[in-house]
C-alpha cells in the first residue's frame, strides 16, 4: 500500500470518527430533533404500539440518551486518539485495538437490538457506522501485516 493511500485510509478513520462525536453530541442534547425522528417513530412502534413517549417516558428516554450520546462521543474520541497517533504510525496494536473495539460494540449492540426487535437501530444506526469505520480498517489492513 503507497503511503497516500493509507494516508487517505488514515484521514478517513479520523473523520469517520469527527462524524460519529458529532452524532453523539446530537443524541445526547438533541436525541427528540428532527435528526432523531425516524428512530424516535421506529422506536415507539416496536416499544409502544405507536404510541408517543410522554412524560416520565420521555425523560427516560432523554436521560438514556444523553449518557448513550456521552459514551458515544468518549468512544469516538478515543478513537480519534487512536488514529491520529499510533495508528497513523502503523503499531499493529492500534489496528487490532480498532477493530476490537468496533467488532465487539457492533455484535453486543446489534444482537440486543435484534432480540428485542429493535431491527431499525441496526439499520440506521449500527451499519452505518460498520462501514463508515469499519471499511478504512479493511482497506488498510496490508499496512499492519506482520513483517
Amino acid at each position: 500500500m503507497t503511503d497516500s493511500k493509507f494516508d487517505f485510509w488514515q484521514k478517513w478513520l479520523t473523520w469517520a470518527n469527527v462524524i460519529t462525536v458529532m452524532v453523539g453530541l446530537i443524541a445526547a442534547f438533541a436525541g427528540n430533533s428532527i435528526f432523531f425522528e425516524a428512530h424516535n417513530s421506529f422506536t415507539e412502534e416496536v416499544f409502544f404500539q405507536g404510541n408517543k413517549m410522554e412524560g416520565d417516558l420521555l425523560d427516560l428516554k432523554n436521560w438514556l440518551f444523553g449518557i448513550i450520546g456521552g459514551t458515544i462521543v468518549g468512544y469516538h474520541i478515543l478513537m480519534i486518539m487512536i488514529s491520529e497517533n499510533a495508528f497513523k504510525k502503523k503499531e499493529r496494536w492500534a489496528y487490532n485495538a480498532l477493530w476490537f473495539a468496533l467488532l465487539s460494540w457492533f455484535l453486543i449492540d446489534s444482537g440486543i437490538s435484534y432480540y428485542y426487535g429493535a431491527i431499525h437501530n441496526v439499520i440506521m444506526i449500527n451499519l452505518v457506522a460498520l462501514v463508515l469505520i469499519g471499511l478504512p480498517l479493511v482497506m488498510t489492513r496490508k499496512a499492519f501485516k506482520k513483517q
